[in-house]
């Protein structure tokens, strides 16, 4: 069973699954929504794109290569709903169950940023309401989002090839990482 996130079972590493909570989070006056994704579902993530106007621009951030590409921030060119959600599909096992990135898609139009990150919790900038109606409708409710301690990042090499795939989808901007992308 792959999975991006474990904590530790007696000297077993299990999956954690958040249960499906939301929380508001605030600082330096920009308010957003911490949330779990239970089981890594990208389904959470396509829904809260919903809230969010066209066009896109993804950014892949590459902080744990396994010989894919060189570590570092890709951003897309600007995407449309139709293509973004073709990405989303297409490498949806690599997002949702291997921790060597962080994914956001951001609309300029909306002001609104999602951000999934290796510990497998999506941070909601922008259109706050929206987002909390997509979370209701999809079963979650307000309550505390809390990381396992201990806990693992895993990086699987089944999806190694998902991954080249990943950064041959586009020409990717590169960039550096920057001192908050890194382990």
């Amino acid at each position: 069973m792959s999975f991006k996130l474990g904590y530790l079972a007696g000297d077993e590493w299990r999956e954690h699954s958040y249960a499906p909570l939301f929380k508001r989070a605030s600082a330096r006056d920009v308010d957003w929504l911490v949330l779990g994704v239970p089981h890594g579902d990208p389904l959470v993530l396509e829904k809260l794109l919903d809230c969010l106007e066209e066009p896109y621009f993804l950014l892949y951030v590459l902080h744990t290569p396994r010989g894919e590409a060189e570590p570092g921030r890709y951003q897309s060119p600007s995407l449309d709903r139709a293509k973004t959600k073709d990405f989303l599909h297409r490498f949806s096992g690599l997002l949702s169950n291997d921790a060597r990135q962080d994914f956001w898609i951001h609309s300029p139009s909306s002001h609104g940023t999602l951000v999934w990150d290796r510990h497998n919790l999506i941070h909601a900038y922008g259109p706050l309401e929206c987002y909390e109606q997509e979370l209701r409708a999809l079963g979650f409710s307000e309550g505390a989002v809390e990381i396992p301690v201990p806990h693992a990042h895993h990086y699987r090499d089944e999806f190694d090839a998902e991954a080249r795939n990943l950064i041959g989808a586009f020409d990717w901007r590169r960039a550096p990482l920057q001192p908050q992308d890194e382990q």
